[in-house]
């Protein structure tokens, strides 16, 4: 049974930073893209992030560019997302996704099959 059990989440002041970890289980995610979405209370669902299974391309969103950064450790079957400056803009529940094997990382949640539980991120002084 696959399982993504993200963790890192918290409360932050404007400007500090967290990482962010997804811890995969039930099978090897090499082999799989793997991504960071977020929802805001009352807002949809957003991309964050996304790493190739080669661990060679990243995408990112435009309201996180520069400031976060995607990476996986296939060793561990583990992704992060390390995230600086942040504002309060970027406070919502973070997941993180694994897409399918040997495909491509996307920006759009339909291409993504598993998903972690959440963890809460809050900036705010």
């Amino acid at each position: 049974q696959v399982q993504l059990v993200e963790s890192g989440g918290g409360l932050v002041q404007p400007g500090g930073s967290l990482r962010l970890s997804c811890a995969a289980s039930g099978r090897t995610f090499s082999s799989y893209p793997m991504g960071w979405f977020r929802q805001a209370p009352g807002a949809e669902r957003e991309f964050v992030a996304a790493i190739s299974w080669r661990n060679v391309t990243t995408y990112y969103a435009d309201s996180v560019k520069g400031r976060f950064t995607i990476s996986r450790d296939n060793a561990k079957n583990t992704v992060y997302l390390q995230m600086n400056s942040l504002r309060p803009e970027d406070t919502a529940v973070y997941y993180c996704a694994v897409g399918a094997r040997y495909g491509l990382a996307s920006r759009d949640g339909g291409q993504y099959y598993y998903w972690g539980q959440g963890t809460q991120v809050t900036v705010s002084s």
